[in-house]
């Protein structure tokens, strides 16, 4: 097998510019020509030089390719190749065959080639033939003409090449178009090596990498697929490529993929969101990425601990972009143009936008004790930065992002910390305030963006920006119920919120019914959907305390009655018999009601002797104080319990007790298990302890 470069292949190097752009391939709604042709002045800016047409959504590209386009819509792929041109940007018009090509009916094949021919009228120069999201099983005709599907996309391009009279940009996208497709594995893959073997030299070939949407691209993953197909490939990247998820946008920077790759490939092309207006980042810091050298040019010798390549900084290239992108903000003009003389109404544009009145200086003026006039606050670079952190890429979250998810992380774990004074109160109420500062960042943006002058950025963004502002403001509202700065919020605790305090939806609701929903969240230990409040027992709480004592009791019960086994200590205080100590008792609240409770007693002597109980003068020394603690079934997440006994620790700690122990019954498998998760609770094997009842303890 020949290396890229080699006879049977051509390199991108010497007279073959190595190709850098944009593809339109996503599925939805396709870009407006004015969009497109934006596009092009964008790619001529920065150094891109190709654009491949394959919007999924588009009928005659994949759907019904057969059917040739009508003279209106000629007119308009005509203009369009020719504004392409004007810009120095090489138009590959790409189409999608393999729904339901029968590959040796000749009458399709002319039908392939009437269609490109078509194109080719229109100036088109560059083609592309795709085959990627289809069946791979063969009708019986092909089966009969074919040995394989490989041999049959093989055939029909190569012919299709050639009828178009070799193009010097020709793309062949095959349906094993990245390494988790591939049987077994990339150099294995009989599929790839009859591609890679069979297909004309002079077409290159399009790989996504070692996933659809892949996280990080090797050199060492290029050279492996290179080898295979015997030509270096033009990588379809799908890194910011949004249509599988309609809730996440990407405003990150293009990264994980060294410049070393440079020399290894064909070219990149980006298939980014399918908003058109979010993608200036995305497009920016792939032209940025594209003119990395490695041959010892310009390097950048300032970079963060993350990133170990020395001649480009994804963090910089995201710096550039946004500078860049602000201007566009503050643009009341089609973006990348020249700013219109003011109006008193705007011109309505082809894209059918709403109309919109100039913001002139208002000739009211507020009189005393009158409220002031609203003022917009301008965009600021950090706003933006703020922006593509929230919405950064597929694999990560920018750095404000990760910290605010760790930050209300860490302070629900700790909420007992919050309202007892404890040594790390005063961290809880730091980390809190610096919480709601960085909330207070996402609602200011939030506000600066909807005052954008230029709406056309702003309407591509406005669903995502109201979606996060909406959660941080949950969040937040949460964070002060648990530092007691408020009353919870109707939208945390309430049968019946408003539908803007839950995600809903049936897409939704049906993935939290799968057991493995949440386990690909980012950030790996996400604070439950489920809401729990934790406060002090009181008097009132004591009937309620008793209920779930006796429908704990019930649901344990076994083959013995309850009342035919001996009781445990901490009995009477579940049952309203024995008081708990001050400042040693919790309950715990949802928001369907109590589900839960701990107690304890700083002196569990008394009780013990209460019930004949004669562990010994040793336990007490040792283990003085005894906890209680019981939830219900429904609270599955074991966090709110831990953080009961997080606080009864601090509160009997503080009394001067040197350690607490509990007593559980060997059926109640739950609470042992609990317990015994927990990590600092130790079995203890007193003297005097009934057979069926285990102690367990831990030192303060």
């Amino acid at each position: 097998m020949s290396k890229p470069g080699s006879a049977k292949g051509r390199p991108h190097t010497g007279t073959r510019r190595f190709i850098s752009g944009v593809v339109e391939g996503f599925y939805g709604r396709p870009w407006t020509m004015e969009q497109r042709t934006e596009l092009f002045k964008r790619e001529q800016k920065w150094g891109l030089n190709t654009y491949l047409y394959a919007p999924k959504d588009d009928y005659k590209h994949r759907m019904y390719w057969r059917d040739l386009y009508s003279a209106e819509e000629a007119e308009q792929l005509i203009a369009l190749i020719s504004a392409a041109k004007q810009h120095d940007v090489e138009f590959v018009y790409a189409i999608s065959p393999g729904l339901d090509i029968t590959f040796s009916n000749p009458k399709e094949v002319a039908a392939l080639k009437r269609k490109l021919g078509q194109v080719r009228q229109f100036g088109c120069r560059s083609f592309s033939l795709l085959f990627d999201d289809i069946e791979t099983e063969m009708c019986a005709a092909d089966k009969q003409a074919f040995s394989s599907f490989a041999h049959a996309q093989v055939a029909i391009t190569n012919a299709v090449y050639q009828h178009l009279g070799d193009p010097e940009t020709f793309l062949f996208c095959p349906t094993d178009y990245c390494a988790a497709f591939c049987t077994p594995n990339v150099s294995q893959s009989l599929y790839l090596h009859t591609v890679g073997e069979k297909l004309l030299p002079g077409i290159d070939i399009l790989w996504t990498g070692p996933k659809v949407v892949s996280h990080k691209i090797s050199v060492e993953s290029i050279e492996e697929v290179s080898s295979v197909l015997r030509r270096a490939p033009v990588i379809w990247d799908n890194i910011h490529a949004n249509d599988y998820d309609p809730q996440r946008l990407f405003l990150g920077p293009f990264k994980d993929r060294p410049t070393e790759l440079i020399s290894k490939l064909g070219g990149v092309l980006t298939n980014p969101n399918c908003e058109f207006h979010p993608n200036f980042v995305a497009i920016h810091t792939l032209a940025t990425w594209c003119k990395a050298t490695t041959d010892g040019g310009q390097r950048d010798v300032e970079m963060d601990d993350e990133e170990q390549d020395p001649c480009y900084s994804p963090q910089k290239a995201l710096t550039l972009a946004l500078t860049d992108w602000l201007q566009e903000f503050m643009s009341t003009d089609q973006p990348g143009g020249p700013c219109r003389p003011a109006a008193r109404f705007k011109k309505e544009s082809s894209e059918e936008e709403p109309m919109q009145t100039d913001m002139g200086e208002s000739s009211y003026v507020p009189g005393a004790g009158e409220n002031p006039l609203y003022t917009a606050e301008p965009l600021t670079l950090d706003d933006l930065k703020l922006l593509s952190d929230l919405f950064y890429l597929p694999y990560e979250y920018g750095p404000t992002a990760r910290t605010m998810l760790q930050e209300l992380d860490w302070l629900k774990n700790h909420s007992w910390a919050a309202t007892a004074e404890t040594d790390k109160t005063a961290e809880w109420r730091s980390r809190a305030q610096q919480f709601d500062d960085m909330c207070k960042a996402v609602v200011q943006m939030f506000n600066r963006l909807s005052n954008a002058p230029n709406r056309r950025i702003l309407y591509d963004l406005y669903n995502y920006i109201c979606d996060i502002k909406s959660g941080v403001g949950l969040a937040r509202a949460y964070v002060k119920t648990l530092g007691g700065q408020a009353q919870p919020s109707a939208q945390l605790l309430n049968d019946d919120p408003e539908p803007w305090g839950f995600r809903g939806g049936l897409s939704g609701e049906l993935q939290r019914m799968l057991p493995c929903h949440g386990n690909r969240d980012l950030f790996r230990h996400p604070p439950m959907t489920a809401v729990y409040s934790i406060r002090l027992y009181c008097p009132e709480d004591k009937l309620e305390v008793q209920r779930i004592f006796k429908e704990m009791q019930s649901a344990g019960e076994g083959k013995v009655p309850l009342m035919m086994q001996p009781p445990l200590i901490c009995d009477g205080l579940s049952a309203g018999e024995i008081s708990p100590s001050p400042q040693c008792a919790l309950v715990l609240e949802d928001e369907i009601g109590m589900c839960g409770y701990a107690l304890a007693l700083i002196d569990a002597k008394p009780a013990a002797a209460k019930i004949q109980r004669a562990l010994g003068d040793s336990v007490f020394k040792d283990f003085p104080s005894l906890v209680t603690i019981q939830v219900l079934p429904r609270v599955t997440d074991p966090s709110p319990a831990k953080r009961m006994i997080g606080r009864l620790l601090s509160s009997i700690r503080s009394s001067g007790s040197r350690g607490m122990f509990c007593e559980l019954r060997q059926s109640d498998r739950r609470m042992l298990d609990f317990y015994t998760k927990l990590g600092f609770f130790k079995p203890i094997q007193p003297a005097g302890l009934p057979p069926d009842i285990i102690a367990m303890g831990t030192s303060l």
